[in-house]
């Protein structure tokens, strides 16, 4: 919820996430929303804390700030403060006591804070800090392209003006160390303000841009989540889900922080599981476990057959315990499936499924393996081709092979003379096609040595 979509009523007990007092009850204008739930409650710190918590562009960053009894700064106020190079403007985000706490969650003591707030904001602070929001797009644009043209092997996600335009902070991400000195001065040259290089890593740089995570949420990251801890792929393991890679990865490429957020309470309810019972065994058969459901706390086993599916049986755990300790034992039930869990089996009979079943109605024909399929098509192919019927053209070359060749088919008839004739037959059909192929080649360019040998093979 930004402050143009706000829909909440304007009221004095509740200040926005920008301070702009216009009810927002979830925060949603500030990326890192801290709530003062003690703001609202007219309730006066009993000892005043001196230190403040100050939020800059929208909960980017955070700092502690003294903040003196003479300036009467309160709990979303927008104020200068001093910074190293010049002044900063930011809004206070936490007063009171809740400081004090906050500081302690974070390890940061008193004797760190040096800075401390100058004054209110007023109209022309607001104004030049506009103006160097502004500035930041074109300004990250550009010195992407320095970036390049330079090969420094880098990449720029973020800039951040600080609110008297005099410094700007680059945040960038790289795989290892980066000389970045020549880069500095063409930064310098180019946008005269003072340069400062901070690496971060995709995380952070995910929780800086913002964005919308596979649940359709805001990322935790750049809204209320603070700490990354490690993720690996065990937790995914422990809630029994398929190790895809492109679904478990967030918008920044690494682990879902997520999968941590139920990760205890998964632990605690396996905690009760049996151990080491990935196989039992009966008189009909090995079954082996596919799946447990955790919370309802039940194993799902299945026989184990040779070309066919058995049926899957849902035991409860401490079913299944018993059946571990029979098996200790040396002896086996006679069949798991009356250690079934009762609530599996009602519920299967009161499900209406809404169709009767086509078993033993409808015979589905029998699969076959792949070498039979292509002895099959083979066999369909070769049938094809025999029952094919003669072109016209075959035809007409065997008709006029007849009319000029009669004295071939009368040897074929069987006379005494006919073996003699079909030689001759043969030798003459043979100069002719030695005729053809010379006056084909003769068309094109031939070496005389092949005319000489065409010759010599003519007259022999």
């Amino acid at each position: 919820m930004s402050c143009k979509g706000c829909t909440v009523s304007n009221s004095k007990d509740h200040s926005g996430g920008c301070g702009a007092g216009c009810g927002c009850s979830t925060g949603g204008c500030n990326k890192m929303n801290t709530y003062d739930w003690l703001a609202g409650q007219n309730i006066s710190d009993f000892e005043e804390y001196g230190i403040v918590e100050v939020t800059f562009k929208q909960g980017t960053r955070k700092g502690f700030y003294f903040n003196n009894k003479s300036v009467g700064a309160v709990s979303g106020d927008h104020v200068v403060v001093e910074s190293t190079a010049g002044y900063d403007v930011g809004v206070i985000s936490l007063s009171g006591d809740l400081v004090r706490l906050q500081m302690k969650k974070k390890n940061v003591k008193e004797e760190s804070v040096i800075h401390s707030i100058i004054r209110v904001a007023n109209d022309r602070d607001l104004d030049k800090l506009h103006e160097a929001r502004l500035l930041e797009k074109s300004t990250m644009v550009r010195s992407r392209a320095i970036a390049r043209t330079l090969g420094v092997d880098m990449k720029i996600g973020e800039v951040e003006y600080q609110g008297d335009k005099k410094k700007a902070t680059f945040y960038y991400i790289a795989d290892g160390r980066v000389d970045f000195r020549e880069l500095i001065r063409h930064y310098a040259k180019e946008f005269k303000v003072k340069i400062e290089m901070r690496q971060i890593g995709s995380r952070q740089e995910s929780a800086l841009i913002g964005g919308l995570g596979s649940c359709g949420r805001e990322l935790c990251c750049s809204t209320w989540l603070s700490s990354f801890k490690s993720v690996s792929t065990a937790a995914a393991r422990y809630q029994n889900l398929a190790i895809n890679q492109a679904k478990l990865s967030g918008q920044c490429g690494r682990l879902k922080c997520c999968l941590n957020f139920e990760l205890d309470s998964y632990k605690e309810a396996l905690s009760h599981f049996p151990k080491n019972v990935d196989k039992l065994y009966a008189e009909n058969g090995e079954a082996n476990l596919i799946k447990t459901d955790v919370f309802k706390g039940l194993m799902f086993y299945m026989y184990a057959k040779k070309n066919e599916r058995g049926k899957v049986l849902a035991l409860d755990i401490q079913k299944v315990a018993e059946v571990k300790e029979m098996n200790a034992k040396g002896e086996k039930p006679f069949d798991l499936g009356v250690f079934q869990s009762e609530q599996v089996i009602v519920q299967a009979d009161t499900d209406d499924v809404g169709f009767e079943s086509v078993n033993d109605v409808i015979d589905l024909p029998i699969e076959r393996s792949r070498k039979n399929r292509r002895r099959g098509n083979r066999s369909k192919s070769r049938r094809g081709r025999n029952n094919k019927q003669p072109s016209k053209a075959s035809t007409n070359k065997e008709a006029t092979a007849k009319q000029k060749s009669p004295k071939e088919n009368s040897g074929k008839s069987g006379d005494s003379n006919s073996n003699g004739k079909a030689e001759q037959s043969k030798s003459k059909s043979k100069s002719n096609r030695f005729k053809r192929r010379g006056n084909n080649k003769g068309n094109k360019k031939s070496n005389p040595n092949q005319d000489k040998s065409n010759n010599q093979d003519n007259k022999s």
